[in-house]
């Protein structure tokens, strides 16, 4: 019962980074999604909020604003290893959305609010499936609210930072390995804080430079809802209500862009995102009502990761902009540790974009990204359970941007 209590609580407070860890998807601007999620070392408005608020005060307009959504439809594949079994997940449709504004103080400062939901998803595995003993259902919503002011020097070089409040809410569902109808339900919210900052340092006419840094967010699970079904003979042992405390790093990001505008036309960009998982060592946690529940110390011993990105931009007229892009993300996991509630493999991404402005004022912004994982053989060995996994991911996107 321990070791399954252990990995049903590493599912609920891992899942909050099921998209930023194993897919590393960015879905904070349509536009920029469609050119491989780069954008740090781009200026195309109040999206700077997210990607890099240095450039924010250089944008050419007086008041900027963005909103969109996307639609994640991920599915995972796995065959247990030694058996001809293979399971696929059936996960709902996930829509994280963002929301933008931003305008000018002055010509030399600008302010602006973005509220995004960049952990937002839904895994579900069948209920009979080969893990159910370690992970069923994970329902996860996020926002993360970013006040934001940046300040320029010249018209080529600003600064910028934004203060991040992060709001999670998060419900897992699972079976026990106990006759009748036993099975745990989970719930919790947290509330945690961050900071963004960047630069944008614009040198030419053609040439533009971009590093962001945003925080790692620690959040911290308290008094978390945990309701276990069981036989009677197990209820003065394993408490039916009980509440318990856990903490885990969201880690930190540091971007690095350049950009290059080699036409009139065609706008070209490469971006270096250095994801600091690293500091993911083990997940803690402490039960209020111990009962057989102990505290437990959980390795996950993470690593850190660099995703290399390029995109493009190309201008058909004043009516019509194409975009494209790719990004490789390698998994940050411990070949020792790998979960089937975090499915992260090596993964390549495409990525497609237009954009139609009817009025000039006014823009509507489509992209598609497809995310293949690498079919590997993965283990988690203090349970023993291995097998193979594949994940493909499809993203359609829609936003609309319009300006003052």
């Amino acid at each position: 019962m321990r070791k399954i209590t252990l990995f049903l609580l590493s599912s609920l407070l891992f899942s909050m980074t099921i998209y930023a860890g194993g897919y590393q998807v960015r879905l904070q601007g349509n536009k920029q999604n469609g050119m491989g999620l780069v954008g740090t070392s781009l200026n195309m408005g109040s999206s700077s909020i997210f990607y890099n608020p240095g450039a924010l005060s250089l944008m050419k307009d007086k008041f900027h604003f963005e909103l969109g959504a996307s639609g994640i439809m991920s599915n995972v594949d796995f065959q247990r290893a030694g058996s001809n079994e293979n399971y696929q997940t059936d996960n709902p449709l996930s829509t994280p959305f963002y929301v933008y504004g931003a305008g000018k103080i002055n010509d030399m400062i600008a302010v602006g609010v973005g509220v995004y939901t960049p952990y937002g998803s839904t895994s579900k595995w069948d209920e009979n499936w080969t893990g159910r003993l370690l992970i069923e259902t994970i329902a996860l919503k996020a926002i993360f609210v970013q006040p934001t002011i940046s300040f320029n020097f010249n018209e080529k070089f600003g600064i910028g930072a934004g203060f991040i409040l992060a709001m999670g809410d998060v419900k897992i569902n699972k079976d026990l390995n106990y006759s009748g109808d036993a099975e745990a339900n989970l719930e919790g919210s947290t509330t945690s804080y961050g900071f963004n900052i960047g630069a944008f340092y614009k040198a030419s006419e053609k040439l533009a430079f971009g590093v962001d840094y945003r925080s790692e967010i620690m959040m911290k699970m308290k008094d978390g809802d945990a309701t276990f079904t069981v036989p009677a003979a197990l209820q003065t042992t394993i408490p039916k209500d009980n509440k318990f405390d856990a903490e885990l790093p969201l880690p930190a990001n540091l971007d690095f862009s350049i950009s290059y505008q080699a036409t009139e036309q065609l706008l070209l960009a490469f971006e270096l995102d250095w994801v600091m998982w690293g500091t993911y060592k083990s997940l803690d946690f402490t039960f209020k009502e111990q009962g057989a529940l102990l505290n437990s110390t959980n390795p996950r011993e993470y690593k850190d990761t660099f995703i290399p990105r390029i995109g493009a931009q190309y201008k058909l007229n004043d009516q019509f902009q194409l975009r494209a892009g790719m990004y490789y993300d390698q998994s940050p996991t411990n070949e020792k540790y790998f979960t089937p509630e975090t499915v992260s493999l090596n993964t390549f991404a495409y990525t497609l974009g237009l954009s139609y402005s009817p009025i000039e004022k006014l823009s509507i912004d489509v992209s598609f990204l497809q995310l293949f994982g690498q079919t590997a053989e993965k283990e988690y060995t203090p349970s023993n359970f291995k097998g193979t996994y594949q994940t493909i991911v499809y993203i359609p996107g829609i936003g609309v941007s319009f300006k003052l």
